[in-house]
C-alpha cells in the first residue's frame, strides 16, 4: 500500500530514496519477498503516481515477476454506490486492499510502503501461505509494541488480543510513546509492558477479503462520515473474525520492524539501510541487470 499523502513525514514518504543507491524502503520488502518466491507484485498508490511508479519498477525487477500498480481512486465503488463530494484521500487501508480485487486470485500479503519488515517475517509468510488449507485461515505477522515506537512523537498502533497464536481482536490505541519508563496511550491513558504484539499493517489474507470489504464499504455509505471518514482493513478482519468468517493466527515476527512516520525517523532509517547493505544483507544496488 503506497497511497498514503504522508502528511506528519511533510511529504510522499514512499518514494523517498532512503537506500544506498537511492532504493525505496518498498524496494526492500519486495526484494525480501521475492526471495521466498512470491511472484506478483502489486502496488495500489495515488493516480498521479501510478505511471512513474510503474515505469520504475519494471525497469528493476526482474521480467518474469508479475507487476500491477493500480491507483486508488475515490469514484472506484462497489456498484449502485457514488459520491460526489470532496475528500482529502482515499477510502482507507481496506478500499486500498479492495482496489486489487480483479488481479488478486491466490493468497497473498498486505504490507505498508513505508515500513520495513526484515527479511525472517517473509520467510514466516511464505512458509505459512505454503500451508494453508481453504481460504478461511488468514494470519498477522505482530511485532514487540516496544520496537515499533518513535522517539520523535507518539504512534498509533494496533494491540494484539490473542488465546496463544489464535487472534481474538486488534484494538486500536492512537498515542502510544514511552513515558518515564513507561508505555502508555495518552488517550486512553492505558499503560503496556511494551512486550505486546502489535499490527504493522503485515497481513497475510485470502480472496474471501475482497467481498467481505465490499459489503464493509457498503455499510459505511450508509452510516460512515463521508467527508473524512476511512474503511480499515483491521476493522474488516475485526468483523469476520467476529461472525466466525475466518481464523487468524497471530506469527511473532523474527524479524525487527522500523518505519518512517515522522520526518525526523529518515535518518535512521537511511543508516539502517547501509548498515545491513555493509554487513551483506542487501548487494548494492539492490537491483543487478
Amino acid at each position: 500500500m503506497a497511497a498514503g499523502r504522508g502528511s506528519r513525514y511533510g511529504k510522499l514518504k514512499q518514494f523517498d530514496p532512503l537506500g544506498p543507491a537511492e532504493e525505496f524502503l518498498m524496494e526492500f520488502s519486495i526484494y525480501d519477498a521475492l526471495e521466498n518466491g512470491f511472484n506478483h507484485i502489486v502496488v495500489i498508490t495515488q493516480e498521479s503516481n501510478v505511471a512513474f511508479l510503474k515505469e520504475h519498477l519494471r525497469s528493476r525487477l526482474p521480467a518474469d515477476i508479475a507487476l500491477d500498480v493500480l491507483a486508488q481512486r475515490i469514484d472506484d465503488l462497489p456498484k449502485e454506490l457514488s459520491y460526489t463530494g470532496e475528500r482529502p484521500k482515499p477510502w482507507g487501508t481496506a478500499h486500498a486492499v479492495w482496489t486489487a480485487r480483479d488481479v488478486i486470485k491466490n493468497a497473498f500479503v498486505v504490507i505498508n510502503a513505508d515500513d520495513y519488515y526484515g527479511k525472517e517475517a517473509f520467510v514466516q509468510a511464505a512458509d505459512f501461505i505454503r500451508k494453508i488449507e481453504g481460504q478461511d485461515t488468514m494470519a498477522l505477522v505482530g511485532y514487540k509494541l516496544d520496537e515499533t515506537l518513535s522517539v520523535h512523537g507518539s504512534v498509533s498502533r494496533g494491540v494484539c488480543k490473542r488465546d496463544g497464536d489464535v487472534l481474538i481482536s486488534v484494538e486500536e490505541r492512537t498515542k502510544l510513546s514511552r513515558q518515564n519508563g513507561h508505555v502508555i496511550d495518552s488517550d486512553s491513558g492505558l499503560q503496556f509492558t511494551g512486550e505486546e504484539l502489535v499490527s504493522m499493517n503485515f497481513w497475510i489474507c485470502t480472496p474471501v477479503i475482497f467481498p467481505a470489504i465490499e459489503e464493509a464499504i457498503r455499510d459505511f455509505f450508509k452510516e460512515g462520515n463521508l467527508e473524512s471518514g476511512e474503511v480499515y482493513l483491521p476493522f474488516v478482519i475485526q468483523e469476520m473474525l467476529q461472525n466466525k468468517k475466518i481464523s487468524v493466527r497471530v506469527i511473532a515476527a523474527d524479524s525487527f520492524w522500523f518505519g518512517v512516520t515522522y520526518a525526523d525517523d529518515k535518518e535512521k532509517a537511511v543508516a539502517l539501510l547501509a548498515e545491513m547493505t555493509q554487513d551483506g544483507g542487501y548487494q548494492s544496488p539492490l537491483w543487478t541487470s
